[in-house]
């Protein structure tokens, strides 16, 4: 890409280029701001744990509130020590966090940031195709 000319209009000047498909584009003057390293690792690790099909599920499922192991593990189907492990990532990277009573652990989505994230994306997931896949070339 090349800058070939520049509006020199003070804010909200804008630099003309040439993609390297020899067209003209105009980008404006406003700095791009990279994201701080740390919190890009930390919420890339958040995506990875949350990325797995059975800890989305999980996820999901305390979006309606606070729920006990055997619950969850009835629920799903699946034994109590391969939810456990599950929810055991979930804490790890600060998803869920957890409350013992007696011999009982509950759990529950760590915040409203995580239930935003958790409806967001099953509600992006939900849309038709067509309408998730126009937005991404916008």
């Amino acid at each position: 890409m090349q800058v070939s000319d520049r509006d020199e209009g003070g804010a909200g000047a804008t630099v003309q280029t040439t993609a390297r498909d020899g067209a003209p584009h105009a980008h404006g003057d406003e700095a791009i701001v990279a994201p701080d390293p740390d919190a890009v690792a930390e919420a890339a690790g958040l995506f990875r744990a949350a990325g797995d099909p059975e800890r989305l599920r999980l996820l999901a499922m305390l979006s309606g509130g606070e729920r006990c192991v055997s619950e969850l593990a009835e629920a799903l189907g699946a034994g109590m020590p391969a939810v456990s492990q599950r929810l055991r990532v979930l804490r790890t990277e600060g998803l869920v966090s957890r409350r013992r009573e007696g011999k009982h652990a509950f759990y529950r989505l760590a915040d409203e940031h995580v239930a935003d994230l958790i409806d967001s994306a099953l509600a992006h997931a939900a849309e038709p195709d067509d309408r998730r896949h126009r937005g991404a070339h916008r």
